[in-house]
Protein backbone atom coordinates (compact mmCIF):
# COMPACT_ATOMS: atom_id res chain seq x y z
CA UNK A 1 0.00 0.00 0.00
CA UNK A 2 3.01 2.43 -0.22
CA UNK A 3 2.83 3.26 -3.86
CA UNK A 4 2.73 7.08 -4.15
CA UNK A 5 0.61 6.86 -7.21
CA UNK A 6 -2.35 4.62 -8.09
CA UNK A 7 -2.66 3.52 -12.30
CA UNK A 8 -5.66 2.94 -14.52
CA UNK A 9 -8.52 3.98 -12.48
CA UNK A 10 -11.50 5.54 -12.54
CA UNK A 11 -11.88 8.85 -10.70
CA UNK A 12 -15.59 9.94 -9.54
CA UNK A 13 -15.77 13.94 -10.53
CA UNK A 14 -17.51 14.92 -7.94
CA UNK A 15 -16.56 15.15 -4.23
CA UNK A 16 -17.14 13.69 -1.43
CA UNK A 17 -18.01 16.56 1.33
CA UNK A 18 -18.47 15.41 4.70
CA UNK A 19 -19.11 16.85 8.05
CA UNK A 20 -19.33 20.72 6.55
CA UNK A 21 -15.83 20.17 4.55
CA UNK A 22 -13.90 18.86 7.68
CA UNK A 23 -13.58 15.76 5.24
CA UNK A 24 -13.49 15.61 1.68
CA UNK A 25 -12.40 13.11 -0.90
CA UNK A 26 -12.82 11.46 -4.45
CA UNK A 27 -13.97 7.52 -5.03
CA UNK A 28 -11.35 5.45 -7.04
CA UNK A 29 -12.63 2.63 -8.92
CA UNK A 30 -9.94 0.22 -9.98
CA UNK A 31 -10.29 -1.94 -13.59
CA UNK A 32 -11.66 -5.23 -10.96
CA UNK A 33 -14.07 -2.76 -9.44
CA UNK A 34 -12.23 -2.56 -5.90
CA UNK A 35 -13.07 0.96 -4.51
CA UNK A 36 -10.90 3.70 -2.36
CA UNK A 37 -11.53 6.75 -1.31
CA UNK A 38 -8.17 9.30 -1.47
CA UNK A 39 -8.81 12.36 0.60
CA UNK A 40 -8.24 14.85 3.20
CA UNK A 41 -9.47 15.12 6.92
CA UNK A 42 -8.98 18.73 8.04
CA UNK A 43 -8.12 19.19 12.31
CA UNK A 44 -11.48 18.20 13.53
CA UNK A 45 -12.53 15.04 15.68
CA UNK A 46 -15.01 13.15 13.96
CA UNK A 47 -17.04 9.80 13.89
CA UNK A 48 -17.66 7.44 10.76
CA UNK A 49 -19.55 4.15 10.27
CA UNK A 50 -18.20 1.97 7.98
CA UNK A 51 -20.76 -0.73 6.05
CA UNK A 52 -17.81 -3.14 4.59
CA UNK A 53 -14.18 -3.70 6.63
CA UNK A 54 -11.88 -0.68 5.71
CA UNK A 55 -7.89 -0.22 5.98
CA UNK A 56 -7.17 3.56 6.68
CA UNK A 57 -3.85 4.28 5.08
CA UNK A 58 -2.03 7.88 6.61
CA UNK A 59 -0.33 9.45 3.71
CA UNK A 60 0.87 12.42 5.49
CA UNK A 61 -0.13 13.92 8.92
CA UNK A 62 -0.71 13.25 12.34
CA UNK A 63 -4.07 11.67 14.17
CA UNK A 64 -5.60 9.14 16.70
CA UNK A 65 -7.98 6.82 15.96
CA UNK A 66 -10.50 4.71 18.53
CA UNK A 67 -12.16 2.00 16.49
CA UNK A 68 -15.91 1.08 17.99
CA UNK A 69 -17.10 2.80 21.25
CA UNK A 70 -15.17 1.01 23.41
CA UNK A 71 -11.58 0.84 21.97
CA UNK A 72 -8.61 2.94 22.95
CA UNK A 73 -7.05 5.85 20.85
CA UNK A 74 -3.75 5.21 19.53
CA UNK A 75 -1.54 7.54 17.42
CA UNK A 76 -1.21 7.48 14.15
CA UNK A 77 1.48 8.75 11.19
CA UNK A 78 2.77 9.01 7.92
CA UNK A 79 3.11 5.42 6.32
CA UNK A 80 0.56 3.96 9.23
CA UNK A 81 -2.58 2.50 8.91
CA UNK A 82 -5.85 0.90 11.04
CA UNK A 83 -8.01 -1.84 10.17
CA UNK A 84 -12.13 -1.25 10.52
CA UNK A 85 -14.65 -4.04 10.39
CA UNK A 86 -17.62 -3.80 8.46
CA UNK A 87 -21.07 -2.49 10.04
CA UNK A 88 -18.38 -0.95 12.82
CA UNK A 89 -17.86 2.93 13.41
CA UNK A 90 -14.23 4.45 14.18
CA UNK A 91 -13.45 8.05 16.03
CA UNK A 92 -10.67 9.98 14.26
CA UNK A 93 -9.19 12.83 16.06
CA UNK A 94 -6.73 15.01 13.25
CA UNK A 95 -4.08 16.95 14.64
CA UNK A 96 -3.29 18.73 11.63
CA UNK A 97 -4.78 17.70 7.65
CA UNK A 98 -4.68 14.24 7.38
CA UNK A 99 -4.11 12.87 3.65
CA UNK A 100 -5.36 9.49 3.95
CA UNK A 101 -6.39 6.65 1.39
CA UNK A 102 -9.31 4.33 2.41
CA UNK A 103 -9.16 0.82 1.01
CA UNK A 104 -12.67 -0.79 1.01
CA UNK A 105 -13.31 -4.76 1.21
CA UNK A 106 -15.79 -6.55 -0.27
CA UNK A 107 -15.25 -9.20 2.61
Amino acid sequence: MSSTQFDHVSVIKKANIFFDGKCISHSLVFPDQTRKTIGVIMPSTLTFGTDSPEVMEIIEGKCRARIGSDGEWKDYAAGQQFRVPGQSSFELEAFEPVHYVCHFSNQ
